[in-house]
């Protein structure tokens, strides 16, 4: 028995890690080159960017657990320059889903592009993929590309990611010769800035001064279709209005552009069709951020495995 999921995040490798408890199997296929996804990290000689989320808090109950876990084993540790109680990936943000995915059977380079259920089983596919059968189908991704894979089989279930969307980000990575005296470790909600932060004050990025920023959701819906080199100067502007003061010619610019970055409209639980065996998560089902893409993935995990375990036991799936 196996189940399939759609997206390598934090919520699908949570969902398999909780499949994995009662002993059913996973695959997880994620369209991306590589571990990461919103918890990505541009490395690039002897530089470093966590250019996705930031950090993570310590939260409660059964994440603070999971949480204490990831800290036994390296996989974070405190950002003491950071805000309260930030942890961040060790060495990078994107290591948490690297160190998950080796526990998992994950595919990468696999954009699934349609689901079809025979009523027995589930299959994938995509350009050069074809994958299945799975007894169960869990769809792990933003809520603007879950919704079209969902429609054609639960269109109760397709308005529901349809009505919670992301807001956008445009992030830009910059490097500097030499630090930027006199800055904090970061900057929070200064103008267009919503965030900017020196990623080398976090543990175990070495010592090149290295800076990400993060424009506001307003800023960045205006600037949305903008090239990539002309928002990274617009917004390398904003930083240093947001500094008071000019900056130093950067010796590396970079622009990235996350479109379903900040999720909003959350419906408050996951998404499972215990007929279909078809399910969705994400940070977009509970409360936005680390925490509650884990707790989502957790609980369809729970409720797939709950479906799964009788069939398996009478022998209908296997």
């Amino acid at each position: 028995m196996k189940v399939g999921i759609v997206g390598a995040g934090i919520a699908g490798l949570a969902c398999a890690e909780r499949l994995r408890r009662d002993g059913i199997a996973s695959v997880l296929l994620d369209k991306g080159k590589r571990p990461g996804g919103r918890l990505s990290t541009l490395r690039l000689e002897g530089l470093a960017w966590d250019f996705g989320a930031q950090y993570l808090n310590p939260g409660d109950g059964a994440f603070a657990a999971e949480v204490r876990q990831w800290r036994e084993r390296g996989w974070v540790a405190p950002w003491p320059a950071g805000p309260q109680g930030a942890l961040v990936g060790m060495p990078a943000m994107a290591s948490l889903i690297e160190a998950q995915c080796e526990e998992h059977d994950v595919r990468f380079g696999a954009a699934v592009q349609r689901i079809e259920s025979d009523g027995l089983a589930w299959h994938v596919s995509g350009p050069g993929l074809c994958e299945g059968p799975f007894a169960a189908l869990v769809v792990a991704i933003p809520a603007e590309q879950a919704a079209p894979l969902l429609s054609l089989h639960d269109l109760a279930m397709a308005r529901e990611a349809a009505s919670a969307q992301s807001q956008p980000c445009w992030t830009v990575m910059a490097a500097f010769a030499e630090p930027l005296a006199g800055l904090p470790a970061f900057l929070r909600d200064a103008g267009a800035i919503a965030w900017a932060a020196r990623n080398n004050s976090k543990p175990g990025r070495g010592e090149a001064e290295c800076w990400v920023i993060q424009a506001g959701a307003q800023w960045s819906r205006q600037h949305l279709e903008a090239a990539r080199e002309d928002v990274a100067d617009l917004l390398l502007g904003q930083f240093a209005r947001a500094c008071g003061r000019d900056l130093p010619a950067p010796t590396f610019l970079k622009a990235h552009r996350w479109r379903f970055a900040l999720p909003y409209g959350e419906r408050g639980a996951v998404l499972w069709n215990p007929a279909l065996r078809l399910g969705a998560c994400g940070d977009w089902c509970l409360p936005p951020h680390i925490e509650g893409a884990w707790r989502s993935g957790t609980q369809l995990g729970e409720r797939v495995a709950a479906a799964l375990l009788p069939l398996r036991v009478g022998g209908a799936v296997g």
